[in-house]
């Protein structure tokens, strides 16, 4: 049975998702690139990737994605669940609608790839799963609740699917990003909740923060959408790759810092970043 290796990547239009295109198309695997407007990956066709139109929040266009590179490759053998953004505000002034979509393209469009992909992996016996989640799959910072749980969610998925697909000959594999210098900081910060009411001052704070850290000296300590790209690249040509790998230095430091201070300790830090939401 000829196995196919074939790369299926989401949210390629920009970003780690544009680098990660390039770099497997560069590297000689099949590369299908997609994106909600195939017409933003000209680029990526020019370096031989072949493009389609998919959006993670629709049933139909994932399925179309999907069975296009079926009756092209047999299978898709490598899903590289890249689509996502940063819904950022206090947890009371983000409105529902807001919250629902956060999750749709973060969450339930990641699962559904999964079990559109996965029936052709079982067949074959091969596959890989790669799942962007992020250091703030790991730790939560004032401001972004609502985008941490949707990564939170991203890391227990994979780790149940991890286990779920082994036998199958399938390896879920977590990438968890810091800092990476795209305009994902400028997409959080322009998406911060309401900017009236309670948290006005507190919703403005944090957009500034998010700015501010994409821009400022903590960059230092980030990376560009290459360095993604590399890592994604190193696993997937790994027999047995690692269930996570964090990427920048930032993702090590923090991640780092988190896991040894007590929940009291790590309120004190973000008090000393971000003000504090009190009635008037």
């Amino acid at each position: 049975m000829v196995i196919s290796k074939a790369v299926l990547i989401t949210g390629c239009s920009s970003g780690i998702g544009h680098a990660t295109a390039e770099a497997l198309a560069r590297g000689g695997w099949t590369v299908y690139a997609t994106a909600r407007r195939p017409e933003t990956l000209a680029e990526l066709e020019r370096v031989g990737c072949k493009t389609l139109a998919l959006d993670v929040t629709d049933e139909a266009s994932m399925t179309a994605a999907v069975d296009e590179v079926l009756s092209a490759e047999g299978a898709v053998g490598v899903l590289i669940n890249n689509a996502g953004y940063s819904q950022s505000g206090a947890v009371e002034s983000v409105g529902v609608d807001q919250v629902r979509r956060q999750f749709e393209t973060n969450v339930f469009g990641l699962i559904r790839m999964c079990q559109l992909v996965l029936p052709g992996m079982r067949a074959q016996r091969w596959g890989r799963i790669v799942n962007l989640s992020s250091m703030g799959g790991r730790l939560t910072f004032p401001g972004g609740g609502i985008y941490h749980a949707t990564k939170y969610a991203v890391e227990a998925v994979s780790d149940a699917l991890r286990f779920e697909v082994r036998g199958f000959g399938v390896e879920v594999i977590i990438i968890e990003p810091g800092l990476i210098v795209t305009n994902f900081g400028e997409t959080a910060a322009s998406s911060v909740g309401s900017p009236g009411g309670p948290y006005a001052e507190f919703n403005r704070a944090v957009a500034e923060r998010t700015e501010g850290v994409y821009r400022g000296p903590l960059a230092k300590l980030g990376g560009g959408p290459d360095a993604v790209a590399k890592t994604i690249a190193g696993a997937l040509a790994a027999e047995h790759p690692k269930p996570r790998y964090p990427v920048t230095a930032s993702a090590h430091l923090m991640m780092g810092q988190r896991r040894l201070m007590p929940d009291r300790l790590w309120d004190l830090a973000m008090r000393t970043q971000f003000p504090t939401p009190k009635g008037s």
